[in-house]
């Protein structure tokens, strides 16, 4: 696009992108002060990057049949980003990748909200169908409660995958990869804590 190169583009790239990180370091506030009264929604998605050989089935996760990595995004009931993990190899479950990033220490005090994946990891979580049987009638009334307020946590992931480095397969270096990630949160700061979304005592 006016007649520049993509090398040219790249080069640029990658030289202001760790400017632009150092530049929006002291404006966002750390996941653990935005999160501070809130409910915290946590739920991961697959980001896909090129099929490289060189990364072997490590990338390629059975439940999407492609190749990607593992995004944990936690996000407020208003659906606000509070903060994006660090990139996991795709064939990773979401309590692995949950435990790989910051997301345990950054919102420790905070009450929590996930899906089955986070089952065991202190999050609150609907309940399985038990083996050979149906659900009891209070876990058909109490697993809504916990899965309709997660709803705003899609739309936090839908939002990222809108950026065009991500709407199309990323293409670039996997070592730079989670910087890309880190300067595309830091330019997204979390909205003031809305009335009536304190969380309970």
């Amino acid at each position: 696009m006016f007649g520049v190169s993509q090398a040219t583009v790249s080069r640029r790239w990658n030289t202001l992108l760790p400017v632009v990180e150092k530049v929006l370091a002291g404006h966002v506030p750390s996941p653990a002060e935005a999160s501070a009264g809130r409910i915290v929604l946590i739920d991961g998605t697959l980001v896909t990057p090129w099929d490289r050989a060189s990364e072997g089935t490590r990338m390629f996760p059975g439940k999407h049949r492609d190749t990607g990595v593992n995004l944990q995004i936690a996000a407020t009931l208003a659906g606000d980003r509070l903060a994006v993990s660090e990139p996991v190899p795709g064939s990773r479950h979401d309590t692995f990748a949950r435990g790989q990033s910051h997301f345990p220490e950054a919102f420790a005090e905070r009450e929590k909200l996930g899906d089955l994946a986070y089952l065991g990891t202190g999050m609150h979580t609907g309940r399985r169908k038990p083996p050979g049987r149906e659900r009891s009638a209070g876990d058909n009334e109490a697993n809504p409660s916990i899965n309709t307020p997660r709803t705003p946590v899609e739309r936090a992931i839908a939002h990222p995958k809108d950026w065009k480095v991500l709407a199309t397969r990323y293409r670039g270096p996997p070592t730079r990869f989670p910087a890309v990630i880190k300067c595309h949160q830091d330019g997204h700061s979390p909205r003031l804590p809305q009335k009536g979304l304190v969380t309970p005592p």
